[in-house]
């Protein structure tokens, strides 16, 4: 098919603007990517590529009985390209879905790169385009003029994020540590590390994250943290046993060195195939360097753990979406330029990229003159469309959640697990007429 006379500009080349770029692409619609890298970079960012992980390199779990797991799968059947080279990326996270994160990224920029219909520009932007249509994608840490001139069409809100650490593999003491995966494989098959902790060195560890010192927010003091990926000193600050039924929780884990369940586990999950390195799970931290070394060394086989990353704490900014977009995510004011990804209030990669899919085939429609209906609401990708369209109070973000699918009452004595499996059944079943209407030609 021929390509749509008027370019498409797509500012940001994360995960939304990589996958709306892709889907508007594929439907013969001519594509600018804007991206600033290399020669500007936000605060959390760290390599030169398109769709950098900046966080943990997991992309949550797997099962159609989770949320997130569903999301994936409807991407997938909706034609995702990152989805689809997550997959060919994955490396070894038990029932979770994880990347080796450079190599996801070099293999997204290599795909778009390669496709005639996409153009990628490296430069900053710093206005909304006024002629043409445009999809804005820079997420949550857009700055400066940019972010000033969407301030301009509807209230920005923000709130605080956090990035965990990285430990080289050479450093962790593998007669403490032990390969299992919850419930599932044991030994050099499982994909995660386990690092088991007694009751008196958990709670030595708690005592030691809440009298850390922390580094300073500063001008961003006003801003809440996210309650999906709080900082671990701060889950610590909330009760001695938080962590422990939280990230650190034991459950479906046996140390063989006891034969017993251990009293907490923190779990450290690969960032390549290769296992050169790990992402302690649930360790987003804005500890002080110094103090990550003195607290996170206390953690049984991390005594002499060498820090290829230190965790992060950055500001998170997001638009007040029910009140500045319509149901095409387009700014009210601005009909012409379109929202993708966290900067709208959905949270997590792969919400990003849903948004991202999602405001891309809305834009080919437009860009084409054709029709275009958001999925339907028995589906994830409906749902967490439609959580950006309304809100009960102060509009947070969310990851996807089973509560924002149009789902029926679960009949009693039906299990949770057989209910939410019969429900994303459902879900699929109920998607496909949306794909195949919204299909490239």
């Amino acid at each position: 098919m021929p390509a749509s006379a008027a370019p498409v500009a797509v500012i940001g080349g994360g995960l939304a603007g990589c996958e709306a770029a892709w889907q508007l692409a594929a439907r013969g619609v001519e594509v600018s990517l804007v991206e600033m890298k290399p020669g500007e970079r936000s605060p959390a960012h760290e390599d030169d590529g398109l769709a950098e992980l900046v966080c943990s390199n997991s992309l949550r779990g797997a099962a159609l009985d989770n949320a997130v797991g569903l999301l994936k799968e409807e991407l997938r059947r909706a034609g995702s390209l990152l989805l689809r080279i997550a997959g060919e990326t994955a490396v070894p996270a038990g029932r979770a879905l994880a990347v080796n994160r450079r190599a996801f990224s070099r293999r997204i920029e290599d795909a778009l790169a390669a496709c005639p219909n996409i153009s990628i520009e490296r430069r900053r932007a710093d206005v909304l385009p006024e002629a043409g249509l445009a999809i804005v994608a820079t997420g949550p840490l857009t700055a400066g003029p940019l972010a000033e001139a969407i301030d301009r069409h509807g209230a920005r809100l923000a709130y605080h994020d956090a990035i965990a650490p990285l430990v080289a593999a050479d450093g962790v003491d593998l007669d403490v540590a032990f390969r299992a995966d919850r419930y599932e494989e044991t030994g050099d098959a499982a994909a995660y590390l386990n690092c088991p902790l007694d009751e008196a060195q958990y709670h030595a560890l708690v005592e030691a994250l809440v009298a850390a010192e922390k580094t300073p927010l500063h001008a961003f003091e006003s801003a809440p943290f996210f309650e999906g990926c709080l900082p671990i000193e701060e889950m610590a600050r909330r009760g001695p046993l938080t962590l422990a039924h939280g990230p650190l929780k034991p459950v479906g884990l046996t140390d063989p060195r006891t034969g017993r369940r251990p009293f907490a586990v923190v779990q450290l999950r690969p960032e390549d195939a290769a296992r050169t390195s790990y992402n302690l799970v649930g360790f987003q931290t804005r500890l002080k360097q110094a103090e990550q070394l003195r607290a996170f060394r206390m953690i049984p086989g991390l005594e002499r753990a060498a820090f290829e990353r230190y965790g992060q704490v950055h500001r998170n900014t997001f638009v007040d979406a029910p009140a500045c977009l319509d149901g095409r995510m387009r700014l009210v004011a601005r009909p012409n330029v379109a929202l993708a990804g966290q900067i709208t209030g959905v949270e997590g990669y792969v919400e990003s990229i849903a948004s991202g899919l999602v405001v891309g085939i809305s834009t080919a429609a437009l860009a084409l003159d054709r029709p275009f209906a958001l999925p339907p609401p028995t589906t994830a990708l409906g749902g967490l469309m439609r959580h950006t369209r309304r809100s009960s109070g102060r509009y947070q973000p969310s990851n996807v959640v089973w509560a924002m699918i149009d789902c029926p009452e679960r009949p009693r004595g039906k299990g949770k697990h057989d209910h939410r499996q019969a429900c994303a059944e459902r879900s699929l079943a109920e998607l496909a007429p949306w794909i195949a209407e919204h299909a490239p030609s």
